[in-house]
């Protein structure tokens, strides 16, 4: 339908007159400029007054101001496919900067040119203007369920994309929308799993372990998987799901020192490969994002949702730690190992690394072009944190630094190929988490008495260096990509997900 704008000025009748000077009003004084002048004087222009208030005429207005907008349906079958996009986006861990400006977007192109959007992190609220003559229309989506499965991601931006540039209509476009979140996985779970066991052995590597760390790494990643599908059946709480999580690893790492069934030189880098794999699923770089970008309200949502979930797994290495000690066959905890990386382990770091980041995006059901991505953005940063760790940096500013290479990569590339910025930055950063500075700190905090939290706070501080790096990439790859719209520079600042430039459209 089309928009027929209204209340124009030239619709309107003249509503004032102007008053003639009365032919008899001698013109007011001026002072001259020279005394011994003997021109004139100057006379001043005739100041118009305006009549009374009672006598004022009324300004005619035959039309509404405002924008002339479809029928009431219309209005709400576009608000309704605006909010399931955004919601796919939200649950899928999109910044409500990004959630806004995609449904700004699609509102603007299918013919409602004026929406005030509201996202807070468990729902997100659309409202329509339509003139003086009718009330607005407000629609508003909870968002309940929350998970990892970034084809859909990817699918929703590309419909978002094709209707932003008029290709798709609102019919079809819900259409579709509709078969993108009902259809399966790309994968079975049991490739999912796998995906996360690799990952762990991955990242065992990546820090210093051997042959046999990865392949126990890998089984007791596994396993925890396993267990937290039968758990999530049960509709237990997450939070209690990574203290099951945290516990199994750590007391399996803690037994397999104490029964020597494999020679491991360090055994507390298979929990903290399995803390890595854990820590991955975390919104993070969202919560960051949000902070950043002024959604406060979303922000302090998301911190408290990664708060908790961090809370649990330290719960369950904590109490691994304590309980291991009551077994028999328990004769030691093992300490936390202390890694340096040389020059000749950088290859095997950048390996580790694209393979743990692969192996991620893989996890969270990524198609094959995403895979190729994530692994480059993973080698990326595996090698700026292994440079920097080489030259003498601490272990924040090299994450940050590192996480900074991977969002500056990932958004110059992403939009060039096609792909969503958050999947290559996720993906990049997770093989740099601080699965190991995590182990210290708990062990530090539980085992050791008078235990500091000097440990674990660094390990705050990296993945909050990590997280913030992504977004400060992201931001200086915005220059570099020719294709930058209006509505990207307004509204969302370090874009990571959602169109960059929105065309006003019609609906068909």
């Amino acid at each position: 339908m089309k928009i027929n704008q209204r209340g124009r000025a030239a619709d309107r009748k003249r509503g004032w007159q102007i008053l003639e000077a009365p032919a008899n009003e001698r013109p007011p004084r001026t002072r001259r400029r020279r005394r011994d002048s003997g021109s004139e004087p100057r006379s001043r222009a005739w100041q118009i007054l305006e009549a009374d208030t009672g006598e004022q005429p009324a300004a005619t207005q035959e039309t509404a101001i405002g924008p002339a907008l479809p029928d009431d349906s219309t209005v709400n079958f576009v608000l309704d496919l605006a909010l399931r996009i955004g919601e796919v986006q939200m649950s899928s861990g999109a910044g409500a900067s990004d959630v806004t400006a995609t449904i700004l977007a699609l509102t603007s192109a299918l013919g409602l040119p004026h929406c005030e959007v509201d996202v807070i992190f468990t729902s997100i609220t659309v409202t329509c203007h339509r003139g003086s003559e009718r009330s607005p229309v407000t629609a508003l989506r909870v968002v309940r369920a929350r998970g990892l499965d970034y084809s859909r991601l990817t699918d929703t931006e590309s419909l978002v994309q094709r209707v932003t540039r008029g290709r798709v209509s609102a019919e079809d476009a819900y259409t579709e929308l509709e078969l993108i979140t009902s259809r399966p996985h790309p994968y079975r779970r049991w490739v999912s799993t796998l995906a996360w066991g690799a990952m762990a052995a991955f990242i065992s590597l990546l820090i210093g372990g051997d042959w046999a760390t990865a392949l126990i790494a890998f089984v007791i990643s596994a396993v925890i998987d396993r267990v937290g599908r039968v758990l999530n059946r049960y509709a237990l709480p997450f939070f209690f799901q990574q203290v099951v999580g945290g516990f199994i690893a750590t007391l399996a790492a803690v037994l397999v020192v104490n029964t020597n069934l494999l020679p491991i030189e360090r055994p507390t880098i298979v929990v903290a490969a399995a803390i890595t794999v854990l820590l991955s699923g975390l919104s993070t770089v969202s919560a960051v994002q949000d902070a950043i970008t002024g959604y406060n309200v979303t922000a302090a949502g998301r911190t408290t949702e990664v708060a908790m979930m961090s809370a649990g797994l330290i719960t369950g290495v904590v109490l691994a730690l304590n309980t291991a000690p009551l077994f028999a066959i328990v004769q030691k905890t093992p300490p936390p190992a202390v890694y340096s990386n040389t020059a000749l382990d950088l290859p095997i770091m950048v390996v580790a690394g694209a393979g743990a980041a692969l192996c991620f995006a893989l996890a969270s059901y990524a198609r094959l072009r995403s895979l190729l991505i994530a692994a480059a953005a993973g080698a990326v940063g595996s090698v700026g944190y292994g440079v920097l760790g080489l030259l003498g940096a601490d272990q924040i500013t090299a994450s940050a630094v590192a996480a900074t290479l991977v969002g500056f990569s990932g958004g110059v590339l992403a939009r060039r190929l096609k792909e969503t910025p958050l999947v290559i930055a996720v993906s990049g950063i997770t093989p740099l988490l601080p699965g190991l500075s995590t182990y210290r700190g708990l062990y530090e905090m539980g085992v050791e008495p008078g235990g500091e939290l000097g440990t674990l706070m660094t390990a705050v501080a990296v993945g909050l260096a990590l997280a913030a790096g992504v977004v400060l990439g992201e931001y200086f790859a915005q220059p570099v990509r020719t294709s930058l719209g209006r509505l990207e520079r307004k509204l969302a600042g370090p874009r990571m997900a959602g169109p960059l430039r929105p065309k006003t459209g019609r609906l068909e």
